[in-house]
């Protein structure tokens, strides 16, 4: 019998495993579900990419970024491995000839994001495929209490069901053992199938060196002067990537800004270019760096504070892959602390908010009676205009919708887009001879069925419902078929969301306080999240070995020798300038102009204490986006101070009022 060393070598060209892999791949090959904590860059990928090879079928799996599925494609495609992704970015050939390789099975491992499930073809799609495992990267996104929570990802194990997939591996570089628990007991992995390898990584110098804002720039030019090679400098907000890139580069450095707003293209050729040593400093967002495999990184900076320990974690082991010594550094203020966390306050809804979601459901339910003779409630919803009707942004928007699901009051139906239209490119009336037998009857229905505005037309979906009994699912089943037979065009916009709603556990009151206090827990655990960073730098004990415990790991020596703290530098933070009566001298005059704009602009808006504060803080809300508020003299001019004393300043000015 081969080893599995054997198959390592012959498949990808190592000669051993790394610590945790073969006991994970080992767990998987015996048929049990698997939850693996590496630290960033120690081989996590390698367990499903081997194990996928000696499964009979399909491997799923599910990964949060673009970027980070195309350089593991690129890595499996060297080692003639049939891999492929369905992506956003892909041409209709492109995700068909995917789709084609996956039926026939010669595509051993597809990667999709979470969203992809909502796709109403995909769904029809993988519904018929055999699926031998089910692996989820970047894992810690599923728990609430980790970081990065994101609302689909807690869908997942009821996916794993419809599906019927019977092995799942998760896989993450940063969790908590209470992070651990969560994740484990949502896909009912046991305790001894949880393997975390030590998070100590020997090379790292830790360095957390004080400073205030006036020479930021100059202590950061002389770390990059005393390291060799290429780094990475981390910072909170757009603008300073900008500002920190555009001042290396006039100081001589090779430097350039990377983050979200820039366009695909542009983030796509940084990155090459990073990756090719062609720049030497990227100064980015943390939107930088998820599935980098760039093993000669010598030093990262954060210009800013990190958002969690976790995040730090993440984004220092970036650094020396190659195991080459490496410096991790921190030009530690607090100035940033409030920007941190106002855009935790920024993201909970305010409970009138939560209400108005609630009844935009009970009022726009309706009653659908389907094929199968039974009476759905069904509520139907496009993202964007819910946003704006609730005064509630995207992410905490999701957030809501999928504890209402968890909570058994709404059940995902499908999703779909409201305006299908198409335009016929070859003969309608020969296509019929292609077609299955059994669809012949559905496709001269559906012929009838087409209404037409000059060259495009729009199937009638209830007409075809009524009179010839196919369902909206059929109609867009054939069209798919027809376009790629390339006999028409098909278009499709307005994506909407469709729910059923279980009318008998909908207690509005009961719902809105216990969302409410969902949302609050979440915001003071994000709040706790920040504090207990804030805390961890000023420790006295050794950072290194801190860092390992806080993560689980009771193995890092005490003493590493190569951070601050060993070389008895203790951080103290300066304390934050005090805010005297003056910094508040103009704010009676910015609540009264947005107060009469609002009430001029949308009447309905209830204007509260958290609202005004959001304003003055600059946290964008939907409501802000909807009437312009950002032109306002007061919008934002508070932003470097905290959400809390902006707060308590705007309260005390109304009670006065």
């Amino acid at each position: 019998m081969i080893s599995l060393e054997q198959n390592l070598h012959s498949l990808f060209g190592f000669g051993e495993f790394r610590e945790g892999q073969q006991q994970t791949i080992e767990q998987l090959l015996s048929g049990h579900s698997s939850l693996a904590v590496f630290p960033t860059g120690s081989g996590k990928s390698l367990c499903y990419q081997f194990t996928a090879t000696q499964l009979p079928h399909l491997t799923l799996v599910i990964s949060p970024l673009i970027a980070l599925m195309h350089d593991q494609l690129a890595f499996l495609s060297s080692k003639g491995i049939n891999a492929a992704c369905l992506d956003s970015s892909q041409s209709k050939d492109e995700s068909q000839a995917v789709m084609s390789g996956v039926q026939d099975g010669s595509i051993k491992i597809l990667m999709i994001s979470v969203e992809r499930f909502k796709n109403e073809r995909f769904r029809r799609f993988i519904k018929h495929i055999p699926i031998s495992m089910l692996v989820v990267d970047e894992a810690h996104c599923i728990s609430e209490w980790g970081h990065n929570f994101r609302p689909d990802y807690l869908k997942l194990p009821s996916y794993q069901q419809e599906l019927t997939i019977p092995l799942v591996l998760l896989l993450t570089a940063t969790a908590t053992r209470r992070v651990q628990r969560d994740m484990a007991q949502k896909f009912t992995i046991h305790p001894e199938h949880i393997v975390q390898t030590g998070f100590y990584r020997p090379n790292l110098d830790i360095d957390l060196i004080a400073v205030d804002s006036s020479n930021k720039l100059v202590t950061l030019k002389s770390q990059i002067d005393e390291t060799q090679g290429a780094g990475i400098v981390y910072v909170t907000q757009q603008k300073t990537a900008e500002d920190v890139a555009r001042h290396l580069q006039t100081s001589g450095y090779s430097a350039t800004a990377y983050h979200a707003g820039l366009d695909s293209e542009t983030r796509r050729t940084i990155q090459a270019d990073f990756m090719a040593g062609k720049t030497r400093i990227i100064v980015a967002t943390i939107a930088f760096g998820m599935g980098i495999d760039k093993a000669d990184i010598r030093l990262v900076v954060h210009f800013d504070l990190p958002k969690s320990i976790e995040n730090y974690s993440q984004e220092i082991g970036r650094a020396g892959r190659d195991r080459q010594p490496s410096r991790c550094v921190l030009l530690a203020s607090l100035e940033g602390l409030s920007t941190l966390e106002n855009f935790v306050y920024g993201d909970t809804p305010e409970p009138q908010n939560i209400d108005t979601l609630l009844n935009s459901i009970t009022e726009q339910t309706s009653q659908s009676t389907h094929s199968y003779n039974s009476t759905q409630s069904l509520w139907e919803t496009q993202s964007y205009s819910l946003s704006m009707q609730t005064n509630i942004r995207a992410l905490p928007l999701k957030t809501l919708l999928v504890q209402l699901e968890l909570l058994n009051v709404l059940t995902a139906k499908y999703t779909y887009y409201s305006d299908v239209r198409l335009k016929w490119e070859g003969d309608r009336n020969e296509f019929a001879n292609r077609i299955p037998d059994e669809w012949q009857a559905a496709y001269q229905a559906l012929l009838k069925g087409i209404q037409y505005k000059k060259i495009w037309g729009t199937p009638d979906f209830d007409k075809l419902f009524n009179e010839a009994g196919l369902s909206r699912g059929d109609v867009l089943e054939i069209l798919e078929y027809a376009a790629d037979n390339n006999v028409l065009t098909l278009e499709s916009k307005g994506l909407t969301d469709v729910y059923e709603v279980h009318t008998e556990h909908f207690h509005h009151q009961t719902l809105v306080s216990q969302l409410h206090h969902y949302v609050e827990e979440k915001q003071n655990a994000e709040i706790a999240r920040i504090a207990t960073m804030i805390r961890f730098f000023q420790l006295d004990r050794c950072l290194n070995n801190n860092l390992a415990r806080y993560f689980g790991d009771q193995h890092a020596p005490e003493h590493c020798g190569h951070c601050s703290v060993c070389r008895g530098n203790i951080l103290v933070f300066a304390p934050p300038a005090q805010q005297g009566a003056e910094a508040w001298s103009n704010m009676a005059e910015y609540v009264r102009e947005f107060t009469h704009y609002l009430s001029s602009k949308s009447p309905p808006t209830k204007v509260t204490a958290v609202l005004i504060t959001r304003f003055l803080t600059g946290l964008t809300q939907p409501i802000f986006t909807k009437v312009k508020a950002r032109q306002l003299s007061g919008f934002g001019v508070y932003e470097e101070k905290s959400y809390s004393s902006v707060l308590d300043a705007v309260t005390q000015l109304l009670g006065h009022h």
